[in-house]
């Protein structure tokens, strides 16, 4: 486990145990065990000003002033509410490992933020932007990431470790590595297999047999394409394609989605094809459909319209 930055509180044994827990057992990405490792540190900051020993023995009225502590220092609901989180699955580790009963952090909330909609093409907006000039060996690659992003609603981090075995071209089904390394399987639509199909036939050899070699999507140099690169490769073809938004990867996936519940109607199916753990994340996209419904209401129905001078 990376060393805590001197500005924060050495962390305790028991604290130091669970972040080895994440990291080994539930295998976290490196960035999610930054996140729980501010968070512990934060906690162990404000134990020492309560003149108790150790978290292990702070009681729920202390997560609470620790939590109002935060929201005072101008943290946004959200920052609070992962902290929390963070703080319930420490003692919930604790619980396992050495029958600790109670769980301070158990009913304590953060302020509520307003959830904003993700942002969203309409179908004929996703073919503006898909219709990509593929002459040239990156624009084939591009072509191949933005049609596998619609098609699959990957995430980012998910499209940039695809191997190119990690697709079967007969059964159309792409085997993803998700969060927490968590794999599924998703299909693949017909445009994006032949997007893919042409970038492999120009994709540039790797220069060696190293991690790189079999990735789906590489650079001139034959290395993995970086996220960044996608994201910005991405970026200019909205521009391009003359689109009146930046497009970023996760709006092909948030389009994906809104598209896939507005025809299917089916969330269970769309949560897994997502790989979403919670039905509740899925949901948001219940509300894209609504709005939709009530722009199609608002402009057809004869008593919704606004007459003039109201």
């Amino acid at each position: 486990m990376d060393t805590v930055p001197a500005e924060e509180a050495p962390l305790g044994t028991s604290a130091i145990r669970f972040l080895h827990y994440l990291r080994d057992v539930r295998q976290l990405s490196p960035h999610t065990l930054s996140g729980y490792q501010r968070d512990l540190a934060s906690l162990e900051r404000f134990c020492k000003t309560t003149g108790k020993n150790t978290i292990e023995e702070l009681v729920e009225a202390d997560i609470r002033t620790w939590a109002g502590q935060l929201h005072r220092r101008g943290l946004a609901g959200g920052s609070i509410q992962r902290s929390l989180s963070a703080t319930r699955s420490f003692y919930n580790f604790l619980g396992r490992e050495s029958g600790l009963l109670r769980n301070p952090a158990a009913s304590v909330q953060a302020p509520r933020k307003p959830r904003k909609l993700p942002k969203t093409l309409d179908a004929d907006q996703v073919n503006q932007y898909l219709s990509f000039d593929t002459d040239t060996v990156t624009a084939c690659r591009d072509s191949a990431m933005a049609e596998l992003f619609y098609s699959a609603g990957l995430r980012l981090a998910e499209l940039a470790s695809v191997e190119i075995d990690d697709i079967d071209p007969h059964s159309k089904l792409l085997t993803v590595t998700g969060k927490g390394r968590k794999t599924r399987t998703v299909p693949v639509g017909s445009v994006a297999l032949k997007a893919i199909a042409r970038w492999l036939e120009v994709r540039p050899p790797s220069e060696d047999q190293g991690p790189d070699s079999r990735a789906l999507f590489t650079s001139n140099r034959g290395r993995r394409i970086s996220v960044r690169n996608i994201q910005e490769r991405l970026k200019l073809q909205g521009r391009k394609s003359a689109m009146r938004q930046d497009v970023h990867p996760h709006m092909l996936r948030h389009s994906f989605a809104s598209h896939m519940l507005e025809s299917s109607g089916d969330l269970r199916a769309v949560q897994e094809l997502l790989g979403h753990a919670n039905i509740s994340t899925t949901q948001i996209y219940t509300h894209l459909d609504f709005q939709h419904l009530a722009k199609v209401y608002d402009a057809a129905h004869p008593r919704a319209k606004r007459r003039k001078g109201d």
